[in-house]
């Protein structure tokens, strides 16, 4: 539908605790004070240019090309337009809503409002309560679309202004106040265990919105009047906090269903959210208990029960650890050994390292470059007496790296 119209977000309080007295949003036909077909009430009552000046406004709204729809923010609870006075509280409630049958009657004070000034309030959803054991319990219950979608509530609105002061009662205010009422009619059969009654509910940008809101139609027909029934479409209703029944409390949580994983307040949840927490705490001790006997009693290390660990003493290395005892299977028959007490005289595989301060290189397979026709020289020592390490000195020995 569209809005030619739309309230400052302040105007209108949005609330998951909606009550009577607060100003929701309501869509209409952008119409003078007084309703389709007509000047406002307070024109009706005055001469000269105002008269005129409504007239011409009304006059526009003749050709159905000049039709525009608005958004506006109004006060839930209609109060009619010849209130002289601002009504309690009490007042109030007894015109938050129209019955349909009502409206089917003629006469009543809905008359000019349902000629006149038809309106769609727009909300999420609405709260009902379930009445158990005779009435002393009350659950509070939401419904909405299963789409998602807004609820469009079939309503009726009004303008009034209130008279002045008791010192001065031929001036009246000036402050203009709309408010609205919302249409029930009997309950569908997905609710009938809540309530007997529900609000109407028209679909967004159906026909029969488009006629509900039509200001040419300015007399109450039966087709109107036939709009008025039971939502067909699908709803979703459940039980919500009992927080809810309280005015001055709002949270979104009022919409969350009680049985929902989502709702804090579940006391099924919250022993669900315990276990779980209790579960991660057992396992966050077992790894730290885990991670203290690595420290306590150092890396083991598991092999094979047919696995050979003997080892040999070997003289020559640069660490004189015992090397493991190679397997027969290891040498191949023929193979010529010429220096046994080095066959297994292995260097850590390394690729092109030099160390500055040494003349020792490695190829890409690890084993150290041979030397023929040379003497053997020590791989700790260069032969020469007192070399100490000089300050500042970047030169090491080869074990050092290796030891790193």
């Amino acid at each position: 539908m569209p809005v030619h119209d739309a309230p400052e977000d302040g105007d209108v309080r949005q609330t998951y605790n909606f009550a009577p007295g607060n100003h929701g949003l309501v869509y209409r036909a952008d119409l003078p004070d007084g309703g389709a077909g007509g000047p406002s009430h307070r024109a009706r009552a005055t001469t000269g240019g105002d008269t005129e000046q409504q007239d011409e406004a009304s006059a526009e709204l003749e050709d159905p090309k000049e039709i525009r729809y608005k958004l506006q923010a109004m006060k839930w609870g209609l109060v009619p337009f010849w209130t002289k006075r601002n009504p309690d509280y009490g007042s109030v409630m007894r015109t938050i809503n129209a019955r349909d049958d009502s409206l089917a009657q003629s006469g009543g004070m809905w008359t000019t409002m349902k000629q006149k000034k038809r309106c769609i309030v727009v909300a999420q959803g609405f709260y009902e309560w379930l009445k158990k054991n005779g009435g002393k319990e009350k659950i509070p219950h939401f419904t909405k679309r299963i789409d998602g979608q807004f609820m469009c509530f079939a309503g009726l609105w009004d303008c009034v202004q209130y008279e002045g002061m008791p010192g001065n009662p031929q001036r009246g205010s000036e402050d203009k106040h709309y408010t609205y009422t919302i249409i029930t009619t009997d309950s569908n059969k997905q609710l009938s265990f809540l309530h007997d009654r529900m609000p109407v509910i028209l679909e967004n940008g159906s026909d029969a919105i488009r006629t509900w809101l039509d200001p040419n139609r300015s007399e109450w027909s039966k087709e109107l009047q036939s709009l008025l029934k039971p939502f067909q479409g699908e709803l979703e209703c459940y039980s919500v906090s009992k927080e809810v029944g309280k005015v001055g409390n709002n949270s979104p949580s009022f919409i969350v269903p009680v049985a929902s994983t989502e709702n804090k307040n579940n006391i099924a949840n919250f022993f669900t959210n315990a276990k779980k927490e209790a579960a991660g705490k057992e396992e966050k001790e077992e790894i730290q208990n885990e991670e203290d006997q690595v420290l306590t009693d150092g890396v083991k290390v598991e092999h094979d029960e047919q696995e050979e660990r003997s080892t040999i003493e070997q003289s020559g290395t640069e660490d004189n650890a015992p090397l493991p005892v190679p397997s027969p299977s290891s040498v191949k028959a023929g193979s010529k050994r010429a220096h046994e007490a080095n066959a297994y005289d292995k260097v850590p595989s390394v690729k092109a390292v030099k160390l500055e301060g040494t003349d020792v290189h490695a190829d890409s397979t690890g084993t150290p470059e041979k030397q023929t026709g040379r003497k053997t020289r020590s791989g700790t020592s260069n032969g020469t007496k007192g070399s100490p390490v000089k300050p500042g000195d970047k030169s090491q020995k080869i074990t050092n790296f290796f030891n790193k």
